[in-house]
């Protein structure tokens, strides 16, 4: 990825402190070799094919990966029937050997475990869960159960790729305690500033789907009330007026008033429409009065070759150009 640029390496004898005290999120423990990942179905079927080769890549990597009992389910849309998969959640949360959570694929399905899930339940594991697009929805609980979580290219992907390209390698660091830096170019919608706070973010859909839950909602207005929020997004298939409308329902909901930076990601699979240009041209409209750091074209996306893995929950400092954008990770 030439856009890519690993500006700094913070070990694990380092990691944790800074992020607990200021923000009340706690770092799960990173991996060492050896450690058990287990690999799961939260959404939708994955292709068994991709789902192998991406396990064997874990192998290679050095870890112990484990296939979920319903990994392969089929129901309907979705890997299993819900309390199926959600045993499989359960049983990669509570199982001791299990250190980190590595998600098959997104699709359809994830929100549907948090309706039988307490938080309480979930506060008691800190791990890794690893995905993104549907895989949102457990990415919010995580944050609200006090735990980061990571936004990043899942199983799948591993198997497409053979975990050899470089964001596959950027993961696999980051498991092992080395956390990136990121250097990318900027954009000419771009609105320059610094801003510090906590990072959470993903598939916009999939917020504004759970925006109505006090308990598993990062963006509820309550929960962010005391702090400072850098808010990320991008979405796939949704065309511009629904994405507009998306935004004024976090907008109306305060969400966007209380963030201090945002990182608009990619938008892909979507035709100009409603006399727009593209989505940038419709988002810049919509975000060109916010007193805040904007930057747009940011690597996060359903392009897996452009979708850099983000530490939701973590606290980051954002600093926006017009010519670059710098996202540091305060580890």
């Amino acid at each position: 990825m030439k856009r890519l640029l690993i500006a700094a390496l913070v070990c694990l004898a380092t990691a944790g402190t800074w992020a607990s005290t200021r923000s009340g999120i706690a770092a799960p423990q990173f991996l060492k070799p050896g450690d058990k990942i287990a690999v799961i179905s939260p959404g939708s079927t994955p292709g068994a094919v991709n789902l192998d080769k991406g396990v064997d890549v874990l192998r290679q990597w050095g870890f112990n990966p484990v296939k979920g009992r319903h990994v392969t389910d089929a129901y309907h849309l979705w890997a299993g029937k819900k309390e199926d998969r959600e045993a499989d959640l359960l049983w990669a949360l509570r199982d001791p050997a299990v250190k980190a959570i590595m998600c098959s694929r997104g699709g359809y399905g994830s929100s549907q475990l948090l309706y039988d899930l307490p938080i309480d339940t979930i506060k008691k594991y800190n791990k890794w869960i690893i995905g993104y697009s549907d895989i949102t929805a457990l990415h919010s609980a995580q944050v609200r159960a006090g735990h980061m979580s990571l936004h990043a290219n899942m199983c799948g992907h591993l198997g497409e790729t053979g975990g050899t390209d470089s964001l596959s390698l950027v993961l696999r660091d980051l498991l092992l305690g080395k956390v990136p830096s990121y250097k990318v170019k900027g954009h000419p919608y771009n609105n320059p500033g610094k801003a510090r706070g906590i990072l959470v973010g993903g598939n916009l859909s999939v917020m504004v789907n759970i925006s109505g839950s006090k308990t598993y909602d990062f963006l509820d207005r309550d929960f962010i009330a005391d702090k400072d929020i850098i808010l990320f997004f991008e979405d796939v298939g949704e065309n511009i007026s629904r994405v507009s409308s998306m935004l004024y329902q976090l907008k109306l909901k305060g969400a966007i008033d209380h963030v201090k930076g945002i990182i608009v990601g990619h938008f892909t699979d979507y035709e100009p429409s409603a006399g727009y240009a593209d989505m940038y041209q419709m988002l810049h409209e919509f975000l060109q009065d916010c007193d805040i750091p904007v930057c747009y074209d940011f690597p996060t996306s359903h392009d897996e070759r452009l979708n850099y893995p983000l530490i939701e929950g973590c606290p980051v400092e954002l600093n926006v150009g017009k010519s670059e954008v710098k996202l540091k990770f305060k580890l």
